[in-house]
């Protein structure tokens, strides 16, 4: 059965995106500059730095929900969600 987490931890997140070949990109004609996402295509047209990704990534309050388990570790699931508040 496979496990997932969530995550801000920008080493942990760029290294499960890099381990399976993705890189960080901007939604293309987005109005928000804030508005990331991970892309595993080799014909990417708006490719960003990692620094812009993550600024975009706080900017916008999210996290980074992935696979931690699998029978093949390097599967590619994972996606940007809406950070949950920490409890105080």
């Amino acid at each position: 059965m496979a496990r997932f987490g969530t995550t801000a931890d920008y080493n942990r997140i760029r290294h499960w995106i890099e381990r399976r070949g993705g890189h960080p990109v901007r939604i293309k004609d987005a109005s928000d500059s804030e508005t990331v996402r991970v892309d595993f295509s080799s014909e990417t047209q708006d490719e960003i730095s990692w620094d812009e990704f993550f600024q975009g990534l706080d900017g916008s309050r999210r996290a980074f929900l992935h696979r931690t388990e699998t029978e093949d570790d390097r599967a590619r699931f994972g996606k940007i969600v809406r950070r949950k508040r920490l409890p105080h």
